[in-house]
């Protein structure tokens, strides 16, 4: 009979559990880099006792340097923005942008309470006069009062993902067209590559006629401002999509295409259970290069088209000449750059999710 020793079965048990939270860390790794938080497994693996030297260098490379890079970009900020002389005084520092942005969160803090108020004595108005027996008095009046901040963000996200989705509608068939066929591909390469560099400054003012010669009310389910906005926004975005879908049809492995052949599928069999799967990383690649296109152009169509929007918000700022409006078109600045960030994060998720993707 064997006797096993306590301290080995221990030893093999506590063998055991790491060796299952290793696995669970690099399952877990996948997902952690698709939402930018790659550095999260180094801390992980430190914390479960793998190599901490090791794993510290990791931690240094993918969080401390980047974090240090921010830091020493505050600090320049901070020592030669006093340096720059303008029209509405120096260039604000870090701390006075902040305390803008502080200042407009609190401002749409108090505005939510004057729309709650607004709303309450409304109701309180509405019940005394049903229980006076005047129903047909009530009314349900909206608040009028400016868009918040964070109202004008919401605006900016809403006209840019429906620019993005009709341009993603009409672009990625068109892309499939000409990657199936030379003879499309000809037909649309010149017109692609004749519009796909032209400016939305270009764009807008035709934008705005047409919009305005074919949607003729104002009371309608969208504005025309945001109608403006989102159609510039699909003009300049659809290109990235088009190029990249028509490449990654026509790249899809010739022995794939011979098999559609011998089985003979239909086009429209051959299109989603061959075509689609096979080009779709190139078609998410080009997704996330026209919502980042979109992104950009959508600032300069509602500074123009004045949708009630992050631009438009700029634009005031700049038109407003105060003093504090430097360092709120700043807050403005960087909100769009993290918005930004977080619009391609979320496509690189449902890309990672629909593909697979291994590439970073």
């Amino acid at each position: 009979m064997t006797v096993v020793d306590p301290d080995t079965l221990k030893s093999s048990a506590r063998a055991a559990r790491r060796e299952r939270m290793f696995t669970r860390i690099n399952k877990a790794d996948g997902f952690l880099r698709v939402l930018g938080l790659g550095w999260a497994t180094p801390v992980l693996r430190a914390a479960a006792g793998d190599d901490p030297k090791a794993q510290m260098g990791e931690i240094w490379r993918q969080l401390g340097v980047p974090l240090l890079a921010i830091a020493l970009f505050i600090a320049a900020w901070a020592a030669l923005a006093p340096t720059v002389k303008t029209s509405l005084g120096t260039v604000p520092g870090p701390a006075a942008v902040w305390h803008q942005a502080v200042a407009l969160n609190a401002d749409a803090a108090a505005q939510a309470q004057d729309a709650k108020a607004f709303y309450a004595r409304q109701e309180k108005r509405n019940q005394k006069l049903i229980a006076q027996g005047h129903p047909d008095w009530v009314k349900h009046l909206p608040y009028t009062g400016a868009p918040t901040y964070y109202d004008q963000i919401w605006t900016s996200i809403k006209t840019v993902f429906f620019g993005f989705l009709v341009g993603s509608i009409v672009a990625i068939p068109l892309g499939i067209v000409a990657g199936l066929s030379k003879t499309a591909n000809a037909a649309m390469n010149p017109l692609i590559q004749i519009f796909k560099p032209v400016s939305p400054l270009a764009w807008l003012p035709i934008v705005t006629m047409v919009v305005s010669a074919v949607y003729a009310t104002n009371d309608g389910m969208f504005s025309k401002s945001f109608l403006v906005s989102a159609i510039t926004v699909t003009l300049c975005s659809i290109w990235p999509t088009i190029i990249n879908t028509a490449l990654g049809v026509a790249s899809i492995d010739k022995d794939l295409v011979n098999v559609s052949k011998v089985l003979k599928m239909g086009t429209w069999t051959k299109i989603t259970k061959l075509v689609l799967p096979s080009a779709l990383p190139l078609i998410f690649t080009g997704l996330r290069l026209s919502l980042g296109v979109g992104w950009m152009v959508l600032i300069a169509a509602e500074m123009l088209a004045q949708n009630p929007g992050l631009g438009k918000f700029v634009w005031d700022e700049f038109q407003n000449g105060s003093s504090q409006s430097l360092a709120k078109i700043m807050v403005a600045v960087i909100t769009i750059g993290i918005i930004g960030f977080i619009l391609d994060r979320i496509m690189f998720t449902i890309q990672s999710l629909f593909t697979f993707s291994a590439n970073r």
